[in-house]
């Protein structure tokens, strides 16, 4: 369809206007497109010629809008590394409303009644990792919230005691109800109206199949928990680190939502923390299963009007057996075994690997490609190059050998699970950080490349082979800001 023929939908405007703000973008001066997503276009019928005209670059930046699009900022609320925040928002995005099932918000388009003392800005390196990972986690088959487009500007504003340039991303979701707007909602005045309505929306925007079933609101609650419980089986096979999983960071639709200082680990590490304003480790690799379990239990304090909290907090139990259950399934394939043929050999298996993989200080997700090529077990030398201590990861292989031959599970086997699961690429900081310094000189080549990348994680890229080899050192495991 052509930008001119699309329509817009809204579902917002059932709430007292007290939660939410009509609101106008404050354009960028000079907008320039970076990069548009083909895939994300196919979601919302949109055709790709129409994202090189001006009038696309006209509607990322706030200047037109599509017909029936009322924009709007939402309040909600949050726990912010365990502190009560009673009122959060949009402070920087501004919902378009809805196309084809799909939520639109622009981020970084300017100040709204929730920015809270902020400029409504994003820059354009925190822009650009949320563009790219955004598509990057659809390309691993990791739930996530998608990007459509991203423009930069001559727009500046000052961070870190400098003048950086501003951008905004182009998001699009089922839904962008967050744990922090039930929070918000089951404070008000006429907490179980609004709540009754909140969660209503959610099933219309993201749990369909519940709307005529007795006790909807509870089996959205499960259902939740259980995709949650997925997501973060996901995350840690993958070594994704969120960085700041706050409760107005969390979504209620089961997916990644918000990249800020997110990272992928480069080397396994248990504690590794990737958001150095994280002092006390909460938002820990080890601890994101913990504290998204965490996040749920306060979802399910905010629905104690509309709900038995008790057989909330009963369902609750199952998040952590979903999780390991999840885990150890797919970290089986990751190592190219079936969880269900031995799954203690399996459990013990994926719980000495990692300790191996930490104290052998291999690049993660370089160990899983490699051990995908491995054609004999008297190859391993090929992958123990790469340890700065082999001698755990040594071991492991041998008793990996033998859980191989007990499982009678061939080399060729093996392959056929592990590629769909190993990819030979994953964006790391390192990376983005090199099409960010690009960008920064109004290069953005490398970021439509990595794009490509990222949504094709699992094929071959010939001209950037170097991206698929392990972080180099110097760059392994930093930490970032939220700023970043």
């Amino acid at each position: 369809m052509k930008i001119d023929e699309l329509e817009i939908e809204n579902d917002f405007f059932r709430f007292d206007s007290s939660f939410y703000e009509l609101v106008k973008a404050t354009p960028l001066k000079e907008p320039r497109l970076i990069s548009f997503s083909k895939s994300a276009c196919d979601l919302i019928g949109l055709d790709y010629s129409e994202c090189e005209k001006k009038e696309f670059i006209d509607f990322l930046n706030g200047k037109k809008l599509l017909k029936n699009s009322t924009p709007y900022a939402t309040v909600y609320a949050g726990h912010q590394f365990g502190h009560f925040v009673a009122q959060l928002g949009d402070g920087r995005a501004i919902n378009l409303g809805i196309l084809n099932g799909y939520h639109l918000q622009t981020k970084g388009s300017g100040v709204t009644r929730y920015s809270r003392q902020g400029d409504g800005r994003a820059i354009l390196r925190s822009s650009i990792r949320e563009y790219l990972l955004s598509e990057a986690m659809q390309g691993l088959n990791i739930p996530t919230t998608r990007a459509l487009a991203i423009i930069s500007s001559k727009t500046e504003v000052s961070r870190d005691w400098k003048l950086e340039s501003c951008a905004i991303v182009l998001r699009l979701s089922p839904s962008f109800i967050r744990v922090g707007t039930f929070e918000y909602f089951a404070r008000t005045k006429d907490a179980k109206n609004n709540i009754l309505k909140l969660a209503d929306l959610l099933i219309e925007q993201v749990y369909k199949d519940l709307k005529d079933k007795d006790n909807k609101y509870e089996l959205m609650f499960f259902e939740l928990v259980d995709r949650s419980a997925k997501l973060l089986a996901l995350w840690q096979s993958y070594g994704f680190c969120h960085g700041v999983l706050n409760t107005d960071n969390f979504s209620v639709a089961g997916l990644t939502i918000d990249y800020g200082p997110y990272a992928f680990m480069d080397y396994f590490e248990h504690d590794y923390i990737c958001n150095h304003t994280d002092y006390e480790g909460r938002y820990s690799y080890k601890n994101q299963p913990y504290i998204a379990r965490w996040n749920l239990l306060v979802l399910a304090d905010s629905l104690t009007e509309i709900c038995n909290y008790e057989n909330l907090k009963n369902y609750m139990k199952n998040f952590l057996p979903i999780f390991e259950k999840e885990f150890l399934s797919f970290m089986s394939k990751r190592v190219g075994l079936d969880c269900n043929k031995s799954a203690d050999s399996n459990f013990t298996l994926i719980f000495e690997l990692q300790n191996a993989l930490q104290s052998s200080k291999i690049d993660y997700n370089y160990f899983f490609y490699c051990l995908t090529n491995l054609k004999s077990f008297s190859n391993i030398n090929e992958i123990l190059e790469f340890c700065k201590n082999p001698t755990a990861l040594k071991s492991w292989f041998s008793k990996y050998e033998k859980v191989c031959l007990e499982q009678n599970s061939s080399f060729d086997a093996r392959l056929e699970i592990m590629k769909k699961v190993n990819p030979k690429y994953i964006l790391k900081n390192y990376i983005i950080e090199e099409a960010i310094k690009k960008a920064q000189n109004n290069d953005f080549s490398l970021v439509n490349d990595l794009l490509k990348i990222a949504q094709n994680p699992f094929d071959e890229h010939k001209d950037f082979e170097r991206y698929s080899k392990p972080t180099p050192q110097q760059f392994s495991n930093i930490k970032l800001s939220c700023l970043s």
